[in-house]
């Protein structure tokens, strides 16, 4: 053996030698020093944990029919790494998918293991993807809202996006609730990606979430929309509110958000907006009742008391007019109220004073939002008494200058039919977990506003204003109603003035007047004819005979006759004058 030969196999021995101390080495790294570190990695890419999506709890209404619900539909995932042929995958897919191949395609080449391929697709086109076979696809169930009642309260009801999480209306507001508690399905799969049957497996159920009884009535809100959208289609209007509510225990019936169609269909349809809370308008002479409520209880008039009127009033810088010329008339404060007079609101709420009705209007709602908590619900819009120009006293006590919502306007006409007792909004009468525990809501929150006595007294004014005044198109045979008109000027957006020919018609009252048990108002957005008293008030009519029926609401013990047609000369609802301060 040569000396060349020898140093050539020394130099082999050594690199053997070397070599086997780093397999060495390397076994004891892996087995003594961190078998735990590798046998984690290991367990990683053997078990797969997949998340179990709750059961949204259900919605229905006070009857117990359902409004939305969750129904079992089938999602579509992929672990990419799984995936052993991404195009001929894409290829058999896409056409179940109803997606492009190519798109398929590239969501299989991502990196990580999870990636959606399709959600929410029915049984046959889940079947089908499972009768492929494909390692590495899978098919999981997952919950999908529906309202059986299509738009129906849909503004109210609120929607869900694709991962069944509120993203509106009580969806929104109640989600938590509602939502339920996911659960986890733990699996070992082999590397083909089939379960192992023997491997590692554990199961936590997802928790349902809890149903929620709304005081919503389903046939009340049906024909609200409906008699709504007629109106808005007959009069033009540009869309229209209805609240309907039970005023004793605060519960809300119907609420209905409508606008106008727009281009070549007009026909009205239900918003994703909830206006009657979250849009403001100017009330205009639906107002007056918290001016004069607020002047008999503080002593200052009684409903006989007279006073003397004229047709124009100045106020500061601006005259104050009422809709038609007249002398100076002795006219009851009653009288104000039944003919809608502006001049003779102003001069009461000169003599209640700034301070003392601006507390009114604060004690009747105004300024601060509802207790509903409803997402997005405005408080309204109110100047502080600071604030005030000198033509306030004049424009806020017609309800101009004051901006407030379609509930708002309604719970101040509550206070009057609860007997002086203000009754906070609800809209979810109870709820029943999964396990079927009915859990009642906390009652209404309460608080005195005004006496029984003046509620008693402005009852009667309102009801001598739908019997005789600017109210009569809202009579009702065999019930006695209580009711005001308004017809207000709407303001320009962004900039002072108002809106030219633009106007907010509007009717609030209760029924039956000595008993109530319905209280309502109607709004609608620029309409034509422009009056509360002849758009508003017959929807009022027409809305609340329907749930008087419904609801089985026998006659009060005062009875109004025949409903008439209005005479010829029957007042209509003042049209309030610009304000120029």
């Amino acid at each position: 053996m040569t000396r060349r030969t020898g140093l050539r196999l020394i130099a082999v021995l050594v690199t053997a030698l070397l070599a086997f101390g780093l397999v060495a080495g390397r076994l004891v790294h892996l087995q003594v020093v961190a078998p735990d570190h590798y046998a984690s990695i290991g367990h990683a890419q053997r078990v797969r944990s997949i998340a179990l999506p709750a059961d949204r709890g259900a919605l229905f209404d006070r009857n117990g029919h359902e409004l939305a619900l969750s129904v079992p539909q089938h999602t579509v995932w992929a672990d990419p790494r799984l995936v052993t042929d991404p195009r001929a995958y894409a290829a058999a897919l896409g056409p179940i998918l109803d997606l492009d191949p190519e798109v398929v395609r590239e969501r299989l080449i991502r990196t990580g293991a999870f990636v959606y391929l399709a959600r929410q697709i029915d049984d046959e086109r889940a079947s089908r993807v499972r009768d492929l076979g494909l390692a590495g696809i899978n098919v999981i169930t997952e919950p999908r809202r529906f309202r059986p009642a299509g738009d129906l309260a849909a503004a109210v009801l609120g929607t869900v996006d694709l991962d069944n999480i509120g993203v509106s209306g009580l969806e929104l507001h109640h989600d938590e609730l509602l939502a339920g508690v996911p659960g986890e399905l733990v699996v070992e799969r082999a590397l083909g990606g089939m379960t192992i049957p023997s491997g590692e497996h554990r199961l936590r159920p997802a928790e349902r979430g809890a149903d929620l009884v709304l005081t919503l009535d389903r046939s009340l809100q049906y024909e609200a929309e409906r008699l709504l959208a007629e109106q808005i289609a007959a009069t033009g209007a540009k869309g229209g509110m209805v609240v309907l509510m039970a005023p004793r225990s605060g519960d809300i019936l119907a609420m209905a958000s409508l606008r106008a169609g727009a281009g070549d269909d007009p026909t009205p349809r239900p918003t994703r907006d909830n206006m009657a809370v979250t849009t403001v308008f100017e009330p205009g002479s639906v107002n007056k009742v918290i001016t004069l409520a607020g002047a008999i209880e503080e002593g200052l008039f009684t409903a006989d008391d007279v006073l003397v009127v004229p047709d124009r009033l100045r106020v500061s810088t601006h005259v104050f007019s009422d809709h038609e010329r007249h002398p100076p008339e002795r006219w009851s404060v009653s009288d104000i109220l039944t003919r809608s007079s502006n001049v003779g609101t102003i001069m009461i709420a000169q003599e209640l004073g700034r301070d003392r009705f601006d507390a009114y209007l604060r004690r009747f709602g105004f300024g601060e939002r509802t207790a509903l908590g409803f997402p997005a619900e405005s408080a309204g819009l109110m100047l502080e008494p600071g604030g005030w120009s000198g033509t306030s006293i004049g424009s806020l006590p017609i309800g101009q200058g004051v901006s407030v919502t379609a509930l708002q306007m309604l719970l101040a006409y509550n206070v009057i039919a609860n007997d002086g007792v203000y009754v906070a909004p609800r809209l979810v009468k109870a709820s029943v977990d999964a396990d079927g525990t009915h859990r009642e809501a906390r009652p209404a929150a309460t608080r005195p506003v005004v006496s029984g006595p003046t509620a008693v007294a402005m009852t009667d004014m309102l009801v001598r204003a739908v019997e005789e005044g600017t109210g009569v198109r809202a009579r009702i045979e065999g019930y006695p109603v209580a009711g005001k008109t308004g017809t207000a000027r709407k303001p320009l957006d962004g900039v002072r003035g108002y809106k030219p020919g633009a106007y907010m018609a509007s009717f609030a009252g209760f029924v039956p007047a000595d008993d109530p048990k319905l209280s309502m108002i109607v709004v609608l957005d620029e309409p034509h004819p422009i009056y509360g008293g002849v758009v508003a008030a017959p929807l009022f009519a027409d809305l609340a005979r329907y749930a008087l029926r419904h609801l089985r609401i026998p006659p009060g013990a005062a009875v109004v006759g025949e409903e008439p047609e209005p005479p010829p000369g029957t007042l209509t609802e003042p049209v309030p004058q610009p304000i120029q301060d």
